[in-house]
């Protein structure tokens, strides 16, 4: 049996018993996160570092490098850190700083800096908000029940299965703001079979269980509908957004919430298995799909919840989630498993006799309270003014030509930025994609640098008039080749930027500071300029999320059978930045390589 999940910034009232079934089955065959051999990653950092600075600035890093490579210091940071990995009881040596580095102790708001999305593709049978509300609700109770149950298939591999350790935090959970770090509650399954759905800033709760039986799609639409009715006959104090604010503002705004009376409404939502918000928008271009399902007005959320359904008056929908403790991949799996249930399901009728039963959860709304909304809705407005969003569709590229290409369907992608990003910035950036490191107990992702000297040296031909096709798709092949190593070194544990955080870590405050981790090269080489991650599903028309960086761009891509969905995202500021040119280089990069090669020229070299 998998032992229960210790984090330190948990708050649980769960049993160790609904840990349980094949979800969990493979818990304690998964090995620990590796800590890689210090000299490997070095030379890996090193190299890194060669195609995004200059050659001085490489020759001063590359000596500082091999200095601390050397020093007794170092060996000392990496004999603490396989000590720490070896600690009985001690699930992973990253868990804890990760968490709260990247999370937790991150105190900018979490919507639109921290949370991400799913956009999804219409129903053309659904016409109505609440008929698409109702399907998708009945989509995610019954994956919810095979979690609460066990009897989900833990996610897998080709060749092994991966952590189920966040599984824990889909359901009936919720961040808690707190100073200086964060926490995160869950709540026992069992008893918390509810539902919040906000509508016109006012929050219901029901339940989706009634005499032992779970309620229909049909039921639970009726409900909705009677729901969205009482909602939208008075308005109320937009208290939701006050979830939208920086993390230090949202907890003094929440003791203030307490202090007013609220404490039972704010347990309700925190406790309840998901939140559905039902949005009074009607976006018709992906880009206003995407805003509205990321954050919409503001209004009509609780952004704390891991997991909210997102469906807009014209019966279009999506998911908004919270990323401190689960990451896409699960989440993904929920959606595509409520999309695939929700269009399995028919239209039936509402058996004779269904009364709904809801709650309104009514917020104690003193002047005070009402003055910290107004202030937060103004923050907010301005933080998401500033997010600008493109979303490109390639239908020339899917996963099945690329394949046919002889190319890994992310590495080639991966290529189209970088070829998109070098001509957009003049210059190869440091440039971040994802990679989930899930084989490992409570792994999550590394870094994958994606700029590499054979990267840039294809990029640069592609540019070169003197660089003929067989030359530039020799380079390709070989760019396509490093990448694809990087990838698979970072999935299993052997990338470069949690090693070097683990080191930094251990450094004692009496202790000085390796010259590596002051170096400007560590800061630049990490300052993602272009951040990138990719999800696969037939089910979604986008996904995304924010920029890491004032100065950069946030790509997330997915890639399906027979088309490129590039969602691209930065912040209008005194940088420059711009989605729309970022995209329009996507586009001429996607172009570019697409008559560089085809299936003929491919076997010619």
């Amino acid at each position: 049996m998998a032992s229960k999940p210790q984090t330190h910034n948990v708050m649980s009232t769960r049993e160790i018993d609904e840990e349980h079934g094949a979800l969990f089955a493979q818990q304690e065959q998964l090995p620990k996160l590796p800590v890689p051999d210090l000299e490997s990653t070095l030379q890996k950092y090193v190299e890194s570092l060669k195609p995004v600075l200059s050659e001085s600035e490489y020759k001063h890093s590359a000596h500082v490098v091999a200095e601390f490579g050397r020093s007794a210091q170092a060996q000392e940071l990496q004999r603490r850190l396989k000590a720490r990995a070896a600690e009985p009881g001690r699930a992973s040596w990253l868990e804890e700083w990760w968490n709260d580095l990247s999370y937790m102790g991150y105190r900018d708001p979490v919507i639109p800096f921290v949370s991400y999305h799913y956009s999804y593709n219409d129903d053309p049978r659904c016409t109505r908000a609440t008929q698409r509300a109702a399907k998708l609700i009945s989509g995610a109770i019954a994956f919810r029940a095979r979690v609460v149950d066990g009897s989900l298939e833990p996610d897998s591999t080709r060749t092994s299965a991966l952590c189920s350790h966040s599984y824990n935090y889909m359901f009936n959970a919720c961040r808690i703001p707190a100073e200086p770090s964060d926490k995160f509650r869950t709540v026992a399954y069992h008893g918390n079979e509810t539902i919040v759905v906000v509508r016109n800033s006012r929050f219901f709760e029901f339940s989706f269980v009634r005499n032992n039986v779970v309620l229909s799609a049909a039921e639970i639409e009726q409900t909705l509908e009677q729901i969205v009715q009482t909602a939208d006959g008075a308005d109320a104090v937009a208290v939701g957004v006050l979830t939208t604010d920086h993390r230090d503002t949202w907890t003094r705004n929440r003791r203030m919430l307490l202090d007013a009376g609220n404490a039972s409404v704010l347990q309700a939502i925190e406790a309840a298995a998901f939140v559905v918000c039902i949005e009074p928008d009607m976006p018709q271009t992906r880009e206003e799909l995407s805003h509205v399902i990321w954050h919409a007005s503001g209004r009509n959320r609780w952004f704390d919840k891991p997991c909210q359904f997102v469906v807009t008056d014209s019966a279009r929908a999506g998911f908004c989630g919270e990323h401190s403790m689960i990451d896409g991949t699960p989440t993904l799996r929920l959606a595509d498993f409520a999309v695939a249930h929700s269009l399995a399901l028919p239209d039936g009728p509402v058996p004779r006799g269904f009364n709904p039963a809801f709650n309104e959860l009514r917020f104690q709304t003193p002047p005070t309270v009402v003055r910290a909304v107004a202030q937060a809705q103004s923050r907010f407005d301005a933080n998401v003014a500033a997010q600008h969003v493109c979303v490109l569709n390639f239908p020339a590229f899917g996963k099945d030509k690329i394949k046919k290409l002889g190319c890994s369907p992310d590495a080639f992608v991966q290529m189209v930025i970088q070829l998109a990003s070098t001509r957009h910035h003049g210059r190869a950036r440091p440039t971040y994609e994802a990679s989930m490191t899930r084989s490992f107990l409570h792994g999550r992702t590394e870094t994958c640098r994606s700029v590499s000297s054979d990267s840039v040296a294809w990029c640069t031909s592609m540019d070169d008039p003197s660089a003929d096709t067989g030359r530039r798709i020799k380079l390709l092949r070989t760019a396509l080749a490093t990448h694809s190593r990087l990838t698979r070194e970072a999935v299993n544990g052997h990338g470069v930027d949690r090693h070097l955080l683990g080191l930094r870590m251990l450094v004692a405050p009496t202790e000085p500071m390796p010259a590596i981790f002051t170096d400007p090269a560590y800061t630049y080489s990490s300052h993602w300029f272009v951040s990138t991650s990719q999800m696969s599903s037939e089910h979604l028309c986008s996904y995304g999320w924010s920029a890491v960086t004032p100065r950069g761009y946030g790509i997330a891509y997915n890639i399906r059978e027979n088309s490129l969905i590039i969602h691209v995202a930065c912040v209008r500021n005194e940088h420059g930045l711009n989605s729309d040119r970022f995209a329009q280089c996507l586009e001429t990069a996607a172009h570019d390589i697409a008559s560089l090669i085809d299936v003929k020229k491919v076997s010619e070299y």
